[in-house]
């Protein structure tokens, strides 16, 4: 294939290079806010867990005094109501034995469950207050008699809260930017799809004015023809009136095809085989003018009937076997074509294969981009097509199987007529 003028190079290189920038610096923002949420999330909560020991520390040491004062019954319950009982966080008293007894604010356990299975549970939960915060001290007696009891803490429903709140909103930060990023695909296919089909209704509505005036000029071949006689020495040439009847029948298809993209072309069962022997037969009378050393072959299994629009499908055929030419030597090019059944047993595949010089490497992944192209006067619009026409319209595949110099294979499915359907 020829290669592209240093201009569109350069252009490449300019475009890649400012989308892998713009990636990259979406990605760099996004780890930067995710990291900046992280960090002031988890300070806070080392402030609060900071808050919570210091009122812990107060706690005991209020309530190892209201146990031990003098003071009478009534000023102890109040004590103990106000200010110990109010705790907002998790707290488990254990006796000598590190046996709970006495907790509060325990995943709604009530003070009243003694249950085994209770108690059980709260040992467990005690374990693991005592991994993350340790414990304190409660020393209760006089000189004379004295035992201790431990004091154990969890992290409040506040600080469990905030230690999911970065995660929660990277989770909406990604959320929002996946929701725009396919916002933004689909506005972009929506716009590339107004543009296809605008391009192609006016390139349809081109046509027409010339095909008219041909058709006409053809009549008056045609009339010309019939009206010469003796005095008439005017000779019309029968065969060139016939290739300029099948140029004029080809120009009616092509304008055909381009107005039925944007719109629903209609589907019928069809003999792929029959439809790819006529565009062949036409390229092979076409091969002396190209070049006379290049070979056209199709080699066709035995298939049934293939879900088909004939206007689309041959174009898409049209559309290969071209390039297939346009990329192999006047001398020695071979164009293969093979259809066979799939695998599945469900669709049919088509092979085109070429020995021309094949398809760069960094160029493979792009063939099938609108305005993408490896010629110099290149639109960049025929793969952009033909993958339009086989995936969207007849619900099949199209892939480069693979390419080097000397093979390069295009390969692509085409489901059978669903008979079930019928039925």
């Amino acid at each position: 294939m020829p290669k592209k003028s240093r201009f569109i190079q350069s252009a490449d290189r300019l475009y890649i290079s400012k989308a892998t920038i713009f990636k990259l610096f979406l990605l760099i923002g996004i780890a930067a806010i995710s990291a900046i949420f992280v960090w002031y999330t988890f300070n806070v909560i080392e402030q609060l867990k900071e808050d919570t020991r210091s009122q812990v520390d107060k706690y005991v040491k209020m309530w190892q005094l209201a146990a031990n004062s003098p003071t009478s019954g009534q000023e102890l319950q109040f004590i103990f109501d106000e200010i110990i009982v109010k705790a907002t966080f998790p707290i488990i008293v254990l006796n000598e034995n590190r046996e709970p007894i006495h907790w509060r604010n325990v995943a709604d356990i009530s003070i009243e469950d003694t249950t085994a299975a209770t108690l059980a549970h709260l040992k467990a939960v005690s374990k693991q207050m005592f991994e993350d915060h340790g414990e304190f001290p409660l020393v209760f007696g006089d000189d004379t008699y004295s035992y201790s009891n431990y004091f154990r803490y969890g992290d409040s429903e506040v600080i469990r809260q905030l230690k999911m709140m970065p995660f929660i909103e990277i989770g909406i930060l990604l959320a929002f930017l996946l929701l725009a990023f396919i916002g933004f695909q689909n506005i972009r296919q929506s716009e590339e799809r107004h543009i296809w089909v605008g391009m192609a209704k006016e390139t349809a509505h081109q046509l027409g004015t010339p095909i008219s005036s041909l058709m006409g000029w053809l009549e008056v071949i045609e009339a010309d023809r019939d009206d010469s006689g003796p005095d008439n020495c005017m000779e019309i040439d029968q065969t060139t009136v016939d290739n300029m009847q099948a140029d004029i029948t080809r120009l009616q298809r092509v304008a055909n095809r381009f107005g039925l993209i944007g719109s629903v072309p209609e589907m019928v069962a069809c003999d792929l085989k029959k439809l790819i022997e006529e565009i062949v037969e036409y390229y092979c009378r076409r091969l002396p003018f190209e070049g006379r050393g290049q070979k056209l072959e199709y080699v066709a299994a035995d298939t049934p009937p293939v879900l088909l629009n004939a206007e689309l499908a041959g174009w898409v055929f049209e559309n290969l076997i071209k390039n297939a030419l346009q990329a192999v030597d006047s001398r020695d090019g071979l164009v293969a074509i093979r259809s066979f059944m799939a695998a599945d047993g469900k669709s049919v595949t088509v092979e085109i294969s070429d020995n021309g010089k094949g398809i760069p490497a960094a160029a493979q992944r792009k063939i099938f981009r609108p305005g993408f192209t490896t010629k110099k006067r290149g639109w960049g619009m025929g793969l952009t097509l033909v993958k339009r026409i086989v995936e969207e319209y007849h619900g099949g595949k199209i892939y480069l199987k693979r390419s080097k110099p000397g093979d390069t294979v295009f390969e692509m499915t085409l489901p059978l007529v669903d008979d079930t359907k019928g039925s």
